[in-house]
């Protein structure tokens, strides 16, 4: 009897000390996460936070960059908030973005490794790369580009003869409903290819079709709750199911694919008589083998290469998406868009850069879909290159900065029809206007090394396509302006029909 009740109370005893343990650890956990996590002297306003992650959960997947515009309310034009381990700061307003992105940029020039970032790209590439590598990557790109039609008629005409493919392949469905989504794509992306590759992929080419749609997966899936809470707890996460796991597969394909073609090059390659991107690239690989220190290598090839295939083809079709869909549900702003065409240009002259100039509510439209289109919302983030202030507050070194690009361009003190699709906010007496809170490509040195290149694309395949069609929503089916969130902010799917124009 007395040897039974001993070892109850041994197990009793064991069993508390246990828990006891248990919670210790737990609540020293608990403390430490506070103690690390306190907000320094003069770092900007922000609400409370949980343990480990943050301010993750309080803004949900859906829209994010809709629910922080609450939080910017409460807080103010400088919030601060926590993903994790990682501090973040936003910024709002004109006056505020302007001076993290021009005025005070040495300070916000670096850009933060996530780990999911980490473990698809390192610190390679043109996007998301920082100091010297981003500085050596980044100028070759801006010279190669130029060296291979930037700026030039030849590139223009290559624009031209794409939209042409576009309107043709538009063409053959005859007025039907149908999706533009990979027609777009296709299209656009066989203007960097072109660049990149050294040639364009037909419409029906099924391999490239294949790459298009694991390009757009990316693009949707990074944004998703699994790949957040990588980023969370990455070594958690590196061994369960989920998005993530498809997106580093996915990523691995968009790798071999270039790896590929890298190797096509070599095969034939003439120093001497560059061809394209690639072929620059490897002589610069040559002329740098002795450096130890030199940025250019294969694997730097690869993400740079990716990297201008996913900005080269994303945003600016994901913009052409918008635009077509904006037209089809607002016939009379497009019809205004068909006038000014029809009258300056005509029905069969091919449009060019040059007409931007007498198609001044043709390039408002334009200006008017990225504005309200909104899809980088939350611009790339920067990270604090050393201990900085901005508005009498503290931003220490390693802070994330997200510059809140939404909220400026809905601001009802810049624009006078904020939420309303209204071209007349880029015209004044009828000429073309531009707005300096306008920034869809950012701002300072890191701003979009294509820009030039996307708002030629922009101008000619929009009005080539207005040109030859006039497009409305299919018979019996509601168009609608819900967006897909993902790294960019696109249409849902939809189907349209493209009318010829006589």
């Amino acid at each position: 009897m007395l040897s039974a009740l001993g070892s109850l109370a041994a197990a009793l005893w064991a069993g508390f000390h246990l828990r006891s343990l248990l919670l210790g650890a737990v609540a020293f956990l608990f403390i430490a996460d506070f103690l690390k996590r306190r907000r320094p002297k003069n770092y900007p306003p922000g609400p409370p936070r949980l343990p480990f992650v943050g301010n993750f959960l309080q803004l949900g997947f859906k829209q994010p960059h809709l629910q922080l515009q609450q939080l910017v309310k409460k807080y103010g034009n400088l919030l601060s908030l926590e993903f994790g381990d990682f501090p973040v700061v936003i910024v709002t307003g004109l006056s505020l973005i302007k001076e993290v992105l021009v005025h005070q940029e040495q300070n916000f020039m670096n850009r933060p490794m996530t780990p999911i970032r980490e473990y698809t790209f390192k610190k390679d590439g043109l996007i998301m790369s920082s100091g010297q590598t981003w500085k050596e990557q980044r100028r070759f790109a801006l010279s190669t580009l130029r060296n291979f039609g930037l700026g030039k008629k030849t590139l223009e005409e290559r624009i031209q003869e794409e939209a042409y493919h576009l309107t043709e392949a538009i063409e053959e469905e005859k007025g039907q409903a149908f999706d533009p989504h990979f027609k777009i794509n296709n299209a656009v992306s066989n203007i960097i290819c072109s660049i990149t590759f050294g040639e364009r992929f037909e419409y029906q080419d099924s391999q490239f079709q294949e790459l298009l749609k694991l390009l757009d997966e990316v693009t949707y899936i990074e944004a998703s709750m699994q790949c957040q809470l990588y980023s969370l707890f990455p070594r958690i996460m590196k061994f369960l199911p989920g998005s993530h796991q498809t997106l580093f597969r996915n990523y691995e394909k968009l790798k071999l694919f270039v790896s590929r073609m890298i190797e096509e090059h070599k095969r034939d390659w003439n120093p001497a008589e560059p061809r394209d991107f690639i072929d620059a690239y490897l002589k610069e690989i040559e002329k740098n083998s002795g450096s130890a220190s030199s940025s250019f290598h294969e694997k730097n090839l690869i993400c740079s290469t990716l990297d201008l295939f996913f900005a080269g083809t994303e945003t600016t079709s994901t913009t052409l998406r918008w635009a077509l869909l904006y037209l089809a549900i607002n016939p009379e702003i497009q019809e205004k868009v068909q006038a000014e065409i029809d009258r300056e240009i005509g029905h069969s002259q091919q449009p060019s850069i040059a007409d931007r100039e007498r198609l001044p509510y043709t390039n408002a439209v334009i200006h008017e879909v990225q504005r309200m289109g909104n899809i980088i919302p939350l611009n790339v983030p920067r990270e604090v290159v050393a201990d900085t202030t901005v508005a009498g507050y503290y931003l220490p070194k390693g802070t994330m900065i997200i510059t809140n690009l939404t909220a400026l361009h809905r601001d009802p003190a810049e624009w006078a029809t904020p939420d309303t699709f209204n071209p007349e906010h880029f015209l004044e007496n009828g000429q073309f206007k531009k707005r300096e809170s306008f920034l869809p490509f950012s701002a300072g040195k890191r701003v979009c090394l294509g820009e030039q290149l996307a708002r030629s694309e922009l101008f000619i395949f929009f009005t080539s396509l207005m040109q030859k069609f006039t497009f409305r929503p299919p018979n019996d089916e509601k168009l609608s302006l819900e967006f897909r969130m993902g790294i960019t902010i696109s249409p849902v799917k939809h189907r349209l029909c493209a009318i010829p124009r006589g």
